[in-house]
């Protein structure tokens, strides 16, 4: 591959995550009462002052880890204190988990039933305590990992609304998140618990969830590791797929697995075969193992996060196998994201379109976007594409 090629790419991830993205952030989001306000129309207007945590948390990490691993700007470290501050004031009910919303002035609305909240605040005190060495969000990021560890077999606890025993399924999504926050708090835990908790988010990813006689990789399973044929059983998350098989591929490089690394490489792009839309291109939100029509009703719609999580994985899978296949999938990838998401007058991404990839929603952020998977995405791939070049 022609190295000028990835400079230029390289190039253009770089100039929107630094001009475009993280600016917008930085102007618009910052709430004056404390925290951040998500809720963004297109020229970053706020329209709403609720505050969610999880999106709380996550804008929090994305300003340390810029901070600790590009460049120590102040700002950047401020935006992050900012964020934190507010959740140490508002963020957690008596027994310590993180409730899923706010009111703007930081009075809770929506209990902890949602065990994601806890996921991104340990994240982001974990980073903000490389950022600083306060000993402090040290302690709120390994207490609230010792929360999720216990909470993990049974995530949402009392609001679980499923009747008990009735249909048991378990889901894809804390595994997989497992996979990333064991490397996220490395350097704060025992090795032999990162090992344990390495161990276990592996067997769960690539075998327990892993469907054999498909080669798909599922978002809901039986507690004994069976299939279920329901809507809940067959449903397929391409998106949360894909990004799982990257967090894979960083451990398989921890541990210099190369068989496993080429297995996660494999399966994103199996995936992605499966997600994608012929027709129109871009990748399905939700599908069904068997090809018939799911509960979801936004099914068709293209996300954002879906396709910057695929543009980290073709990368990460090109870097570490040197088969071409990844990159032309990169490419395509490439080439539909830049040309449906990105807005070019006020910056940032648009994160909602409808199936012929017309934009369905302008705003910048809501209840579930906020100021992570651009900026992450965005960074990711810088630094493949840099490495690439060496």
């Amino acid at each position: 591959m022609d190295k000028q090629l990835y400079a230029k790419y390289s190039q253009r991830y770089q100039t929107a995550l630094l001009d475009r993205v993280i600016p917008f952030w930085m102007k618009h989001s910052r709430a004056e009462g404390g925290g951040y306000n998500t809720c963004l129309l297109a020229d970053g207007q706020v329209f709403d002052q609720d505050k969610f945590i999880w999106l709380q948390a996550r804008q929090c990490w994305t300003f340390s880890m810029l901070y600790n691993k590009l460049e120590p700007k102040s700002e950047w470290l401020e935006m992050a204190l900012h964020g934190a501050k507010f959740l140490i004031q508002h963020g957690r009910d008596d027994n310590g988990s993180w409730y899923f919303s706010l009111a703007p002035d930081g009075k809770p609305l929506i209990q902890a039933y949602n065990i994601f909240s806890d996921c991104f605040a340990c994240m982001a005190f974990a980073q903000l305590y490389y950022a600083t060495g306060e000993g402090s969000y040290r302690e709120i990021a390994l207490q609230t990992f010792q929360q999720i560890l216990e909470r993990q077999d049974n995530p949402k606890g009392k609001y679980n609304k499923a009747v008990e025993g009735t249909r048991p399924l378990k889901n894809f999504a804390l595994p997989m998140i497992l996979c990333n926050l064991s490397l996220e708090l490395e350097s704060l835990l025992e090795p032999a618990q990162v090992e344990a908790t390495i161990d276990k988010c592996i067997e769960e990813v690539m075998q327990n969830f892993y469907d054999t006689e498909s080669g798909l990789t599922l978002e809901n399973i039986r507690p004994d590791g069976q299939l279920s044929d329901t809507f809940d059983g067959r449903l397929l998350n391409p998106g949360h797929a894909i990004e799982a098989m990257w967090f894979i591929m960083d451990l398989g490089q921890k541990r210099n697995d190369q068989a496993l690394i080429e297995a996660a490489a494999s399966r994103a792009l199996k995936m992605l075969t499966y997600g994608w839309d012929e027709q129109y291109g871009g990748i399905f939100y939700f599908m069904d193992r068997k090809g018939y029509p799911v509960q979801q009703l936004e099914w068709d719609q293209k996300l954002w996060w879906v396709h910057l999580e695929t543009l980290v994985a073709l990368l990460k899978a090109f870097e570490l196998t040197k088969q071409e296949i990844y990159w032309t999938w990169f490419e395509k990838v490439d080439q539909y994201s830049w040309n449906h998401f990105p807005d070019e007058k006020h910056g940032e991404w648009f994160g909602y379109l409808n199936r012929k990839g017309e934009i369905l929603l302008s705003l910048k952020g809501g209840k579930w976007k906020g100021c992570f998977h651009v900026p992450r995405g965005l960074w990711q791939c810088w630094q493949v594409l840099e490495r690439l070049q060496a």
